[in-house]
């Protein structure tokens, strides 16, 4: 039998109510704090990741899914493995920051599937999903703490409280060298205990040897000298100015100086959200500011800030009673019961009226007792059930049942209608 290859997924019916739900709240909360759709093509140009996410990243170094393509000059082209990369190559290739409607900033977000070669795990697979947001065009620190405060809107609104928002400030092109010259130094000191991958990290960016998390590396990185007390004067003050606006909105934070983010393109301000009930893998959503991208991809100066998060991780969230009640939240509206032929063909015609007034409707095709079809009409989770035979038929009275009380009645076809839709 042929099954899904490793790493991908099935999302069956009975979970999507779950991850219906994570989409239209932050569809909401986007559409409150101003946020536009965009969609970019499932692949890219290899080089946009190279040069945007980093050489040196697990992402470009192991993780990608890169092939040629042969109609186009033997260009490399990869399955995109996160997105910011390309909608700021979708920003500077269509000139939004031209576009006056979009006033000092654009608010982008995008909702779709990346890839990674990478280990399976809990809420982690080859082929996910990705919800996002990317505020382009300034670098006011106020717009990084409105983002935040979006995001807590999101996860209380989801009754996912059980988390813990860290925040760290990376530097900036100014502050940068001098430190990683300091963090270098120090690391080399006991360079041959770290692991391979940390001491690639070393050669290329020593700076993501803070986001290793093998345990043993975890206790020397404790060792390290933190880049948020070798700020300059800029960044450390753009640093406090943030976390004043957390201040001011009630969002409570905790500062990690040894938290930096999987790629290479952020500077200044980094965040993660970690929740409680995760394990190891605990991190629900992460982002920052990344006012160098554009110009790294060809495009002129742009401020940047953004976050993703996957959905995986966000639905594993949810609550466990929040999550079940999501998932037996009503299916249909009612649910048609009939007795004999007649009634099967009259069932049709019933439905049939009842969909074009806006109501859901189930019903089967193969006749049931009673009993039996009182049942289904549980597991669909209908609100009533809807009962037609020869009598009903004749008499133009059918019976309404609700599913959650047991009460019954005798009502016509508009009267049911009017009832089902709250009239």
């Amino acid at each position: 039998m042929i099954q899904t290859v490793k790493g991908t997924r099935d999302i069956l019916p009975a979970d999507m109510p779950l991850w219906l739900r994570v989409e239209a709240v932050a569809r909401e909360a986007f559409r409150r704090y101003g946020c536009s759709e965009i969609r970019t093509p499932i692949f890219e140009k290899t080089e946009l990741f190279a040069r945007g996410v980093g050489e040196a990243t697990d992402i470009v170094h192991k993780e990608m899914y890169t092939f040629i393509d042969k109609d186009s000059d033997q260009t490399s082209l990869t399955l995109r493995p996160e997105n910011t990369a390309s909608v700021v190559r979708a920003y500077i290739q269509h000139k939004m920051y031209n576009d006056k409607a979009q006033g000092e900033v654009t608010k982008l977000y995008y909702i779709g599937q990346m890839f990674r070669r990478e280990r399976p795990q809990a809420g982690r697979y080859r082929q996910f999903y990705q919800i996002g947001v990317e505020v382009l065009g300034h670098d006011d620190p106020a717009i990084e703490a409105e983002v935040i405060e979006m995001l807590d809107w999101m996860l209380k609104e989801l009754k996912i409280t059980d988390t813990t928002l860290l925040i760290n400030s990376v530097g900036d092109a100014t502050s940068r060298p001098a430190y990683l010259e300091k963090l270098r130094a120090a690391a080399a000191q006991q360079l041959d205990k770290f692991c391979d991958d940390c001491k690639h990290r070393y050669e290329t960016n020593a700076l993501r040897m803070f986001d290793c998390k093998n345990p043993n590396c975890q206790a020397l990185i404790a060792d390290l000298p933190t880049i948020t007390d070798s700020l300059d004067d800029a960044s450390a003050q753009h640093f406090a100015d943030f976390k004043a606006h957390l201040d001011a909105r009630g969002i409570a934070y905790t500062v990690n100086p040894r938290m930096v983010r999987g790629l290479d393109y952020y500077t200044r301000t980094a965040f993660e959200i970690i929740g409680g009930s995760l394990g190891a893998q605990n991190t629900i959503v992460g982002g920052g500011r990344y006012d160098g991208l554009s110009e790294t991809i060809g495009g002129p100066p742009a401020k940047g800030f953004g976050f993703a998060f996957g959905l995986d991780r966000m639905v594993l969230s949810i609550p466990p009673d929040e999550a079940e009640r999501l998932r037996t939240a009503s299916a249909a509206d009612v649910f048609i019961v009939y007795l004999g032929e007649a009634a099967r063909e009259k069932s049709f015609l019933i439905a049939r009226e009842l969909r074009s007034a806006g109501l859901s409707v189930a019903l089967e095709f193969e006749e049931r007792k009673m009993k039996k079809a009182m049942a289904q009409a549980n597991k669909f989770h209908a609100r009533y059930a809807l009962i037609i035979g020869d009598n009903e038929i004749a008499t133009g009275m059918y019976g309404l049942k609700n599913m959650t009380t047991g009460e019954q009645e005798s009502l016509d076809l508009e009267s049911i209608k009017s009832k089902l839709l709250g009239g």
